[in-house]
C-alpha cells in the first residue's frame, strides 16, 4: 500500500486559495475514485474535490475553516501503486458560482497592494473595519499577510480600549426572527448560495444609484431568421437556436459604438474597458443564479457567438463551469422573456455599471410607417430595458445606446446564414 498526497487543484487564474468548508468523508473510511471528499470555497466558487483514486482517508491535514493555498496537501489517501497526486490529475466538481466580480486577489489598498485573504476580507466586513484601517494593521503571516487571528486579537484590544461611560448604552437590537403567526407558515434557512446573492445585491443597490430606460423594439425580422433556421440548424449541429445569441451580437455592437457603457468605477476613476466581455444570467434548476461569461463578444461571429452560449447555459445547469468562466464581465443580460415577463429592471452586477433587460416577445398591433401612410399592422414586439449606474452614465448616453440597440434589432439581416 502507499500513503498518496490529495492537493488543492488549480481553481482559476486569480484563485490562489481556498477555505474548507466541510469534510465529506472520515479519517478510515474507504473513498472511491471520484467520490467527493471535501467541499471549499472562494470568493468566485464553491466546489467539491473528488478523490483521483480510489483508498482508505487516513489522515486530514486540514480542519473545516481552514484556508489552503492552491497546490497544497490536504489529506493523505492509502492506495495502491499510487505514488503522488498532480494538480491536474484532480478534476473540480463546481457546485455553485456567486454572480461574477473582476476584482483580483490582490486588493488595491492606500498603502500600495497587499494581500487579504477572503476569511480576512469577509470579517472585515462584517466588522466594519475599512480597508484603509487594514492597511495599518501588522500581520504575522508570511510576507507579513494578515492572518485571521492578528484580526481577532485587533477586534479583542478594540473593544477593551473602548471608552467607558457613566450612562448606560443602548443595547444592540438583534435581528428580526421569522415567525408564523399562525403555525401553518414555513419557515426556511438561507443557504450560504442564496446569502451570497443576497449580499451581493445589497451592495449594488448600496454602490450604485440605478436608473433605468425602457424602448420597444419590432423583432419581425429576428424572429423571422429564427423561424428559417431553427430546425435545420438544430438537424446540424443538434443545438438549439435561441434569440439571445442576436441579443449578445446586439449588445457587443452596440457597446463598440458606445464604449462608455462598458466601463467600471475605482474611486474617483472610471475604467473604460477595451474588450467587451457580456455577462449571461442563467437561472439554474434549484432556482439560484449564476453568470457565466461570453468572452470578447465582439470579436465573435454569429455562429460564435451561438456555440458559446449554448455550452455556457448547458453547463451552468449542470454545474461544470470554470470560475474563470464566471469573472471579468464588463456588462451583462438578462432574459426575463424566458419566463414571460414582459419587461424589467435588473440590479447591476457589480463591479459593471449597466445591465440589458428583454422581456418576450409578443404579437401586438402596432402603427406602422410606410410611404403610403400610417397603417395598422400585427408585430412580435419586444420590451427592451438597460439599467445603468448613474455616476457615470447619464440618461442622454443611456438613452443613445439603448436605442442603438434597438436599432440592431430592427435592421437584422435575416438571409444571413448561420
Amino acid at each position: 500500500m502507499t500513503t498518496t498526497q490529495i492537493i488543492i487543484p488549480k481553481l482559476g487564474e486569480s484563485v490562489i486559495e481556498a477555505t474548507l468548508t466541510r469534510w465529506l468523508k472520515a479519517e478510515g473510511e474507504m473513498v472511491k475514485e471520484d467520490e467527493p471528499i471535501v467541499e471549499i470555497a472562494t470568493d468566485k466558487v464553491d466546489s467539491e474535490i473528488p478523490s483521483p483514486f480510489s483508498g482508505k482517508l487516513i489522515k486530514k491535514l486540514f480542519s473545516e475553516g481552514a484556508i489552503i493555498a492552491v497546490g497544497t496537501a490536504f489529506a493523505l489517501l492509502e492506495t495502491e501503486g499510487i505514488a503522488s497526486v498532480t494538480e491536474e490529475d484532480i478534476p473540480l466538481i463546481t457546485v455553485y458560482a456567486p454572480p461574477s466580480k473582476s476584482e483580483e486577489v490582490l486588493e488595491e489598498t492606500a498603502s500600495g497592494t497587499r494581500f487579504y485573504s477572503p476569511l480576512v476580507r469577509s470579517i472585515a466586513l462584517q466588522e466594519n473595519i475599512s480597508m484603509q484601517q487594514l492597511d495599518t494593521l501588522t500581520g504575522t503571516g508570511k510576507n507579513d499577510r494578515l492572518t485571521k487571528q492578528d484580526l481577532i486579537n485587533f477586534l479583542k484590544s478594540r473593544s477593551s480600549e473602548a471608552p467607558k461611560t457613566a450612562y448606560k448604552t443602548e443595547e444592540p437590537q438583534s435581528p428580526m426572527q421569522a415567525v408564523s403567526l399562525d403555525g401553518k407558515d414555513q419557515i426556511i434557512e438561507m443557504d450560504r448560495i442564496r446569502q451570497l446573492i443576497s449580499n451581493h445585491m445589497v451592495r449594488s443597490v448600496q454602490t450604485s444609484p440605478h436608473v433605468t430606460s425602457f424602448m420597444e423594439a419590432d423583432m419581425s425580422l429576428v424572429v423571422s431568421w429564427r423561424d428559417k433556421n431553427k430546425d435545420n440548424f438544430m438537424k446540424r449541429e443538434k443545438e438549439k437556436l435561441t434569440f439571445t445569441p442576436v441579443f449578445i451580437e446586439a449588445i457587443a455592437k452596440a457597446v463598440r459604438d458606445f464604449p462608455l457603457m462598458n466601463v467600471s468605477v475605482e474611486g474617483t476613476k472610471i475604467l473604460i474597458h477595451s474588450d467587451i466581455h457580456i455577462g449571461m444570467a442563467v437561472s439554474l434548476p434549484n432556482f439560484n443564479l449564476i453568470v457565466p461569461v461570453i468572452r470578447d463578444a465582439h470579436k465573435k461571429s454569429l455562429l460564435g457567438i451561438v456555440k458559446k452560449v449554448n455550452d455556457l447555459a448547458e453547463r451552468a445547469r449542470k454545474n461544470k463551469l470554470l470560475p474563470d468562466e464566471i469573472a471579468g464581465g464588463t456588462i451583462s443580460l438578462t432574459n426575463l422573456g424566458s419566463f414571460g415577463t414582459l419587461m424589467g429592471t435588473p440590479i447591476i452586477n457589480q463591479p459593471q455599471t449597466a445591465i440589458v433587460a428583454v422581456g418576450s416577445i409578443t404579437k401586438k398591433p402596432v402603427v406602422v410607417e410606410t410611404p403610403e401612410g400610417d397603417s395598422i399592422a400585427i408585430r412580435p414586439m419586444m420590451m427592451v430595458s438597460v439599467t445603468y449606474d448613474h455616476r457615470v452614465i447619464d440618461g442622454a448616453l443611456g438613452g443613445q445606446f439603448l436605442s442603438r440597440l434597438v436599432q440592431y434589432f430592427e435592421n437584422f439581416d435575416r438571409n444571413q446564414p448561420i
